[in-house]
């Protein structure tokens, strides 16, 4: 068992936060998926990115630069989202050696479970 914080940022160990997902727990809100994914980048797990991605909208393929270190995330807005919703926005900032990404994600149910669209990044 995995006993680290996990990289999203919450405290909780990796296997009891964002790691449930990467074994195949949905994730509940939107917030989540996106922390997940987040976690994602962070360990290189292209497959879960690109599972978890809209089909109308994922790459055929992924390639993530092992050389990129993420350094934290700090989410700055969320709106619905939750287990009532079918759609909900993040707004974060994710951290990198020398930068910083600031997004407003969007994110939709399909079949139930809560997915990446797409993203824009706010002024």
């Amino acid at each position: 068992m995995t006993t680290r914080t996990c990289p999203c940022g919450r405290p909780e160990s990796y296997d009891a936060c964002c790691g449930r997902f990467h074994a195949g727990a949905a994730a509940p809100t939107a917030e989540a998926l996106m922390r997940s994914r987040y976690s994602a980048f962070v360990r290189g797990d292209a497959g879960y990115l690109l599972r978890t991605w809209h089909p109308r909208t994922r790459p055929g393929r992924l390639d993530l630069d092992p050389r990129m270190k993420w350094t934290g995330l700090e989410i700055l807005d969320t709106g619905d989202g939750s287990a009532f919703h079918t759609t909900g926005t993040v707004t974060f900032r994710a951290s990198y050696r020398g930068g910083s990404l600031h997004e407003r994600s969007r994110f939709e149910r399909v079949d139930g479970a809560w997915v990446y669209v797409d993203g824009d990044f706010p002024a």
